[in-house]
Parts: C-alpha cells; structure tokens; sequence
C-alpha cells in the first residue's frame, strides 16, 4: 500500500453514513469527471501554459500571523513551514507547486489532501493538528455528498479505481474559471469549456499543414527530361540514372544533352501562409490565457512582464494563499491572523538599478538583513555576515519625531526613548 493510500486509511478510513449527492441549485446531480478534450497537443498551447507553471514554481509559501499590516513568519520544529518547505516524501517545493498547478491548468480544479495527526493542548482546552504532509492529487471522478447533518464530503475516485471519502472541509480545493458551476471550476460539468479555443487550434493547424504541403511541394518534381527516340521501360530507367548521375556530378550545377534529350523545368507557384497571418493565429491561442509572444520567447522588458504577473500570474497566488489558508487553519486559527502566503519574490523582474534601490530603502530601514542584500545582487551568503543587520541612524520613531526636533542637544532622556523604540544598529 503507497504512503498515501495507507495515510489515507488510517486518517478517514470510515466513511459517513446516511449519505445523498449534495444539492444544487441549477439541478445538476454533483459528478464530476476530472477529462476533456486534449488540446494540450499544440505546441502554442503546451508554450503558453509552460510559461505559467515555470514562474509560479518560483513561488515560497509561507506561514504567516498577521496583525494588521504586520507579517510575522511562524517557524520552528514541528511547525507547517517544514511542511511547506518538504511537502511529501516525492516532491520538493517547487514539483509540489508545479504539480498543482498543471493539475489546475488541465482541468480547471486542483486538489491537495493534507494528512495530520490530532493533540490535545492542556494550556488552550483545544484540538491542534500537526501537518505531516501534503498531498496533489488526480481523481478522474469526483462527488459531492452530504450527510444527515448537511455536512459536506467530496468522494475522489482514482484511475486504479481506489476510491477515498474526504470531509470537503479538510481538502484544499483551488478552482480555475469559478462561474456556472457551484462546487468546480470550469462549465457546468467541472470541465475545461476549450469548445472556442478548439476552433483556433483547428485553423492553426490547417494553416501549417499547408506550410507541410507547401515545403514538400518545393522538394517534389521540378522538370521532365523527353527523349527523342523509342525506348523501352529497362533503357528508360538506364537513361534516367545517367541523367541523376550528370546532375549529381556536375559542380557548376550545368550540364550537357544531346539532340536526343530535351529538359523541360516545371514552374512552381508555391503559396505559403504569410508570417501576420501566423503570428495572428498564435497570438489567438495565447490570448486564452493572458500571455504575449514576448513572454513565450523569454525577450520581454519590464513592463512586460509586470503586465503578465498581473495579469495572468497575481489572480493565481491569491487563489493558492485563499485556498491553502481557509483548509490549514480553523476558524479561531485564522482569527488571530494565521495565514499562508505565497510569496513572489522571485518572481519579480528587476534591474540591477532597480535591485540597488530596494536594498537601498530597505537596507536604511533595517529592514534586510546583510545576506540577504548580497542575495539579491546574485551574490553568495557570506558566513561572516550572518544574522547582521544594519540601519541608517537617519531615521527616528515617527511618535517621538517632533520631540526631536525640537529638543535641546544633549537631551538624554530622548536618546534614551530613541534606543528602547528604535530598533539598534546589529
């Protein structure tokens, strides 16, 4: 029995009675196949998706405590970090990241099963759960059912026909394309609706099987040798490979017939589909999911890519931290601020002019420790540098900035709120 299977017998090994498919309010009966059409056989479609999942795997998750707009990152043995740092035995971070979202962009719904252990914490009078992995999965069939209580499963059903019964509520669930349907992404059947994006496949495809045709055409016959005289089938073929033999021996590309031999060429009119009118068909296709041909080819400037980030890549990372966050943590968790972020750092296209000024601000606020300023510049983390952080003394708390300045020299018992408020040069 695999790791998963066996985490998934012991944790929810029994399943809910007196069940029924779940209700809908447009009447559909909740089942749903994990398929469509392929149209992941185009180049342009694979190119385009691929720039997609190679910048979200960039991606750190993180778990963080919120007050207002303060970010603090929970670490430490045991914690949900080092499950997001090492989600499950097979993958690192970034294939567990990249997994999810191939699953999301191949059928608008991706799942993630977490699998945990329960205690008791005496100090809280609450049930805790330590996370001890995090599972993507591929049900090719999912269903939604409701217990007595109204309580909500999803039962996943697998290409090996393993079939496993989860509370909706403990499984991580990101939607692509959230409309019509009220529990999946996608149509009204949780599927990929590509019926408009097959039509523009299609066409591109008619058009480079006439670029085929067109470059096997240039290669095919392109003149007829008539000879003047009588000759039968075994002369005839004679006759024609001392002609190929002439042609391939002559190095100034003539040759010489007799009077019995007459060369007419054929004239080729070959029409190929002009280079607009490709670049417009794959344009199309690109346009599906946000992405230009700068982004596809990696020649992209800044602005470029800041429009594709928010474009295309920012609704992603909202909907991984939203999702990821509402499953991980109870509602008591998430009221005092717990949340999982994913943060893009790596993500964002800066140059080194750029780079050097956020280290600047950052670096004068002390907001940055030493290592990371040599990080950021492509530079390896210097040993000797470790934990060392530095701020320009030209800054003062904002509660004590008019004391300050209207202080008399010499005051100490401003430099004194000055050394306990602000934070000291490392």
């Amino acid at each position: 029995m695999s790791r998963f299977k066996e985490a998934m017998s012991i944790l929810f090994g029994k399943k809910p009675s007196n069940t029924r498919y779940a209700d809908m309010l447009n009447g559909y009966t909740p089942i749903f196949t994990q398929f469509g059409q392929n149209i992941y056989a185009s180049d342009v479609v694979q190119q385009a998706l691929n720039c997609i999942v190679s910048e979200m795997k960039k991606l750190n998750p993180m778990h963080v405590r919120t007050n207002g707009m303060d970010e603090t990152p929970v670490t430490g043995s045991g914690s949900l970090q080092s499950v997001l740092e090492n989600p499950n035995e097979l993958m690192t971070k970034s294939e567990f990241i990249e997994k999810i979202m191939w699953n999301l962009l191949f059928n608008y719904n991706s799942f993630i099963v977490p699998t945990y252990y329960v205690w008791y914490d005496e100090n809280t009078k609450t049930e805790k759960r330590i996370y001890k992995a995090l599972y993507p999965v591929q049900p090719v069939q999912v269903d939604f059912i409701q217990d007595a209580s109204d309580t909500l499963y999803i039962k996943m059903r697998f290409a090996n026909n393993y079939e496993v019964t989860l509370p909706y509520s403990e499984v991580i669930h990101i939607k692509h394309k959230f409309s019509v349907n009220e529990y999946m992404g996608g149509n009204e059947r949780g599927q990929p609706d590509n019926e408009a994006l097959i039509k523009t496949l299609e066409l591109n495809h008619i058009l480079l099987q006439g670029v085929s045709s067109a470059m096997k055409a240039s290669c095919a016959i392109n003149g007829v040798v008539k000879y003047n005289t009588m000759m039968d089938e075994v002369k005839a073929k004679a006759a024609i490979k001392e002609f190929e033999k002439k042609i391939q021996s002559s190095e100034s590309g003539i040759i010489g017939l007799d009077l019995k031999q007459e060369y007419t060429p054929i004239k080729k009119d070959i029409k190929l589909v002009d280079a607009d009118t490709l670049k417009f068909i794959d344009e199309k296709i690109l346009r599906n999911w946000g992405i230009s041909l700068p982004i596809v080819v990696g020649d992209y400037n800044k602005e470029q890519y800041e429009a594709f980030y928010q474009k295309v890549l920012e609704p992603f990372i909202i909907s991984f931290s939203q999702a990821f966050t509402k499953t991980l943590f109870t509602d008591r968790e998430r009221a005092f601020g717990n949340e999982i972020k994913f943060y893009p750092k790596d993500l964002i296209f800066m140059s080194v002019n750029q780079t050097l000024e956020m280290i600047r601000l950052l670096g004068d606020s002390g907001a940055l420790y030493e290592n990371e300023k040599r990080v950021a510049l492509g530079l390896k983390p210097d040993p000797a540098l470790e934990g060392v952080r530095m701020q320009s003394l030209n800054y003062v708390n904002v509660k004590f900035a008019k004391e300050y300045q209207t202080a008399p020299k010499g005051n100490n018992r401003l430099e004194g709120k000055n050394e306990t408020d602000e934070q000291k040069t490392t």
